[in-house]
């Protein structure tokens, strides 16, 4: 029987695997070294690969977007962390950035553990993506094929959108913050019940927020 039947990958909402990872900033207990912070671990296929240089190079170059937002990066991939520090040289040199965010040195258990190896792709992990808040919950999991590289921007949005969401009790619009409709403006929480719905009109009419009616209200933060 193959062990991963036993392992269930963990879901939205649930506590991120607590772990001890090896990494190229030194050993790292996850989540509990990030306590109090957001991070995204996101996986790659392998080192000195053309795509993966591609998105290493992108994440560095909004480091400083994430770090704005309390949010902490980290890289993962089934290769020895010498192979990471070197191809971390090899992208300074060449590409003239310096990754300074940590990454992982996977023997196959993190991977394993999240459920980033694909069983028709060998041992290379798929190009996966975990937000991870300051609870340290699971918030998003995203998962590409290996040939096609992520949108960091969008990963940017994600991270502001949740936050924003949780600050605010509110809920995010399709392309926020440029919804087709509404704009940047941010979705009221539905109503619950038969006297809530009915004073979201009237709310409405006070100018508190609009709405198209009483379960699709929208207000300015």
């Amino acid at each position: 029987m193959d062990k991963r039947e036993n392992k269930r990958t963990p879901l939205l909402g649930d506590d991120f695997p607590k772990m001890k990872v090896e990494t190229t900033h030194g050993v790292i207990e996850l989540p509990q070294e990030l306590s109090g912070k957001w991070f995204v671990l996101f996986s790659h296929p392998a080192d000195f690969t053309p795509v993966c240089t591609t998105e290493f190079y992108a994440f560095q170059k909004r480091y400083d977007e994430f770090k704005e937002m309390n949010c902490e990066l980290i890289g993962l991939s089934v290769d020895q962390v010498f192979a990471h520090i070197k191809w971390e040289e090899w992208i300074k040199e060449n590409l003239d950035i310096e990754i300074q965010f940590p990454i992982i040195a996977d023997t196959g258990a993190v991977a394993e553990t999240l459920g980033l190896i694909h069983p028709g792709k060998g041992t290379n992990t798929v190009r996966a993506v975990f937000v991870v808040d300051a609870e340290g919950k699971i918030r998003i999991m995203l998962h590409y094929p290996q040939e096609l590289g992520r949108n960091m921007d969008e990963i940017i949005r994600i991270v502001k959108g949740m936050q924003t969401a949780d600050k605010n009790n509110v809920a995010m619009p399709a392309n926020w913050p440029n919804n087709e409709l509404i704009k940047d403006r941010v979705i009221v929480p539905p109503a619950k019940d038969v006297k809530t719905s009915k004073e979201r009109l009237e709310k409405a009419k006070a100018g508190e927020f609009e709405c198209y009616d009483w379960w699709l209200c929208h207000k300015k933060l």
